[in-house]
């Protein structure tokens, strides 16, 4: 048996948040909704022009948040990645400890740790301005073929596929998976990782048990035009398939199960790591033998609470969310 249920593997980054205007976001030049990756002296002007406001800070990463996510449901988790000899490193490691999960990052001197500037605007919708920094250097020499070999699940970020260092690192995680029977997640992560880098991202879906998209990304993967469509062409491709639909819901295959689920309303506050919630409380759910469609409502349900609130960590107690939700959908 092994001993780590979920695995991830992504980049490290420090979530510096902002409630910002739309003028002020139009001010900086970024497309509202995406990802920019962003140089440090870029990302220290932005923050400077936003003045003395407050901002939340908290450890992140797309795939780390699902991975701590997974963790505060209950499950046993790990995280790989790579961090700088700075304060941020030194926070993003304290916030793992605290939270009892695995975090095998070497700490790399004179580098600094990535960040990632989260611009919000009043429409809950959430601008991202990365900078890599040290995870620009991860590499197939970073990745640990001992942590994989004891996980039952490793899951991918799609972000690592932007430079040539990650998509090397990718690969060799695929054939340590593979080596050591580990099951493979992979996030599509942005509907700008399909469009830049989808023959990479192809690629590794080849060597992938799981995907995660949104119905932009699942699009754009299978040049279908409408969101059910595109669901269907990734079941049919895959055995386990997660589209999630915004306000329109979710659909999920898990091993010839076809579930879909209805988004929860609420007033909207921050979109930031709704995405990233719903895949850690989906995995909690399937991979401790519930139903899927029972795993997608506690996602729906987790993701929903996210967008309610400001940040990308469930402030409600995940443990109360999992037993209420997953005990009334199995009394359905």
């Amino acid at each position: 048996m092994k001993r780590i249920l979920l695995t991830g593997l992504g980049n490290a980054l420090v979530d510096i948040e902002y409630k910002v205007t739309e003028d002020e976001l139009k001010s900086f030049g970024v497309d509202k909704g995406a990802m920019t990756l962003t140089d440090a002296e870029r990302q220290h002007e932005m923050i400077r022009a936003l003045g003395s406001r407050d901002a939340h800070r908290c450890s992140g990463g797309s795939a780390a948040n699902t991975v701590i996510a997974f963790a505060q449901f209950g499950g046993q988790a790990a995280y790989k990645s790579i961090l700088g000899a700075d304060h941020y490193g030194e926070f993003y490691a304290s916030e793992f400890r605290d939270m009892g999960i695995v975090l095998s990052a070497e700490v790399v001197p004179g580098a600094a740790t990535g960040s990632c500037l989260v611009l919000i605007t009043a429409d809950s919708e959430r601008t991202l301005n990365t900078t890599l920094a040290v995870n620009q250097h991860f590499s197939r020499d970073h990745v640990q073929e001992d942590l994989i070999a004891q996980s039952q699940w490793l899951y991918i970020e799609g972000y690592k596929l932007t430079d040539d260092n990650g998509t090397e690192a990718v690969d060799m995680a695929l054939f340590y998976a593979k080596k050591h029977h580990t099951n493979v997640a992979v996030s599509c992560s942005d509907g700008f990782i399909v469009d830049v880098f989808g023959d990479k991202l192809r690629d590794v879906l080849k060597r992938t048990d799981l995907v995660f998209a949104n119905e932009r990304e699942a699009s754009a993967l299978t040049q279908e035009h409408h969101a059910d469509e595109a669901f269907r062409k990734l079941a049919s491709d895959f055995s386990h398939v997660v589209v999630t639909k915004g306000p329109q819901g979710s659909r999920v295959a898990w091993n010839g199960i076809e579930a879909s689920v209805p988004a929860y309303a609420v007033d909207a506050v921050d979109a930031t790591g709704a995405g990233d919630m719903y895949a850690g409380a989906f995995l909690y759910g399937v991979l401790h033998g519930h139903h899927p469609e029972h795993a997608a409502r506690l996602a729906s349900y987790a993701s929903a609470q996210v967008v309610a609130q400001f940040g990308a960590r469930l402030k409600a107690s995940h443990i109360e969310v999992r037993d209420t939700i997953l005990d009334s959908a199995a009394a359905k």
